[in-house]
């Protein structure tokens, strides 16, 4: 078994998605006393790392947010806008002065050729 298969089998393992939702859950209400003591917004980082944990590894909790955010959509607005997807969907319809994509096969000279399908 190779290294990197190792590795993948361990992060889907069943034992460590439930230790990265204890770890995300343990996180909040240490972002809570961080954010108190700390004169930095460390503690929203913290907050948000935790919540990443959780919401990645917790179809529930995914789904209570998602429950949420539908009956209140004004915490949904202030969530967007934190996660800057405001700008993005004003922006949809005309896309301006994109820059070509650097994975882009055709723009990017380091990517491998891949023969025609």
């Amino acid at each position: 078994m190779s290294r990197l298969s190792f590795l993948d089998l361990l992060v889907r393992s069943e034992p460590f998605r439930v230790f990265q939702i204890i770890l995300g859950i343990l996180l909040l209400p240490v972002a809570g006393i961080v954010g108190v003591i700390s004169p930095a917004p460390i503690g929203i980082v913290i907050f948000g790392a935790g919540l990443a944990l959780v919401f990645r590894n917790s179809r529930w909790a995914r789904r209570r947010y998602l429950v949420y955010t539908r009956r209140y959509p004004r915490v949904r607005r202030a969530v967007d806008f934190g996660l800057m997807r405001g700008r993005r969907r004003k922006t949809r319809g005309s896309p301006v002065n994109v820059p070509p994509s650097l994975t882009n096969p055709a723009t990017d000279p380091t990517s491998p050729t891949m023969p025609p399908a």
